[in-house]
């Protein structure tokens, strides 16, 4: 299982990479991106399995769960409307209602420990985890009160869960796994820094161009579903 959850994991930062650079919607981003949701699909189910029997560490748990969840609904996004997908997408809202939970009993433990620290983890991560639940759930319920999600709503919502699931990967990897990097890089945390600053730019840049532009969405076909057709719905 390990080897399987390495071999998924670097996949899943190459596939992501191309998906987050490349041009919204086209061809390229297609196909990078469903490499990237199949590879993170694997990579956090096994993350979890093994965090949960095999290498027992409760952060782990909640990072994969959490993982897992953006990116199913962020793949959902663009593959399934709201009123076909009610039941898959309550039980994942309630998947990050549970993950979301156990973050901040986590936070609140390490915060009142001795060190600040809980199996070898701040409480700051912890917290970070529970929040983008929270809003998470917040966001699925609106979702599931409205049974729709239209024109940019529906792209922002892909776009920003399937990046951000990007950039825990990618946290996890280049500051979560310093022993993986050669003995100059696993004290550089500048230089693994960088990789991660620029996950979070491109990540920024789309959301902001896709959210405050002004044109009409040119209708694109992600994941098989036609997932922009007008600027009814541009604001959240």
């Amino acid at each position: 299982m390990k080897f399987i959850h390495i071999a998924a994991g670097l996949l899943a930062l190459v596939a992501g990479a191309i998906a987050l650079y490349a041009s919204k919607g086209s061809p390229l981003h297609r196909r990078s991106g469903m490499v990237f949701g199949v590879a993170m699909l694997t990579m956090t189910s096994s993350a979890t399995l093994m965090a949960a029997f095999l290498y027992p560490n409760r952060v782990n748990v909640v990072a994969g769960l959490l993982t897992f969840y953006l990116v199913s609904t962020g793949w959902l996004a663009v593959r399934r409307d709201v009123a076909a997908s009610r039941h898959l997408l309550t039980g994942l809202m309630l998947l990050a209602l549970g993950a979301g939970a156990f973050a901040f009993r986590l936070a609140f433990a390490a915060a009142g420990s001795d060190n600040g620290m809980i199996d070898t983890v701040p409480a700051a991560p912890l917290f970070m985890f529970g929040t983008i639940a929270a809003l998470c759930v917040v966001g699925d319920l609106r979702a599931l009160f409205a049974d729709t999600l239209l024109g940019k709503r529906r792209l922002v919502r892909h776009l920003w869960r399937m990046s951000y699931a990007m950039l825990i990967a990618t946290l996890s990897f280049f500051l979560g796994q310093p022993k993986v990097f050669p003995e100059p890089l696993r004290h550089a945390v500048g230089l693994r820094l960088i990789p991660v600053a620029l996950v979070l730019g491109v990540m920024l840049y789309w959301l902001a161009r896709m959210r405050f532009s002004r044109r009409p969405l040119e209708t694109t076909r992600a994941g098989g579903v036609d997932c922009a057709t007008a600027t009814a719905a541009a604001h959240d």
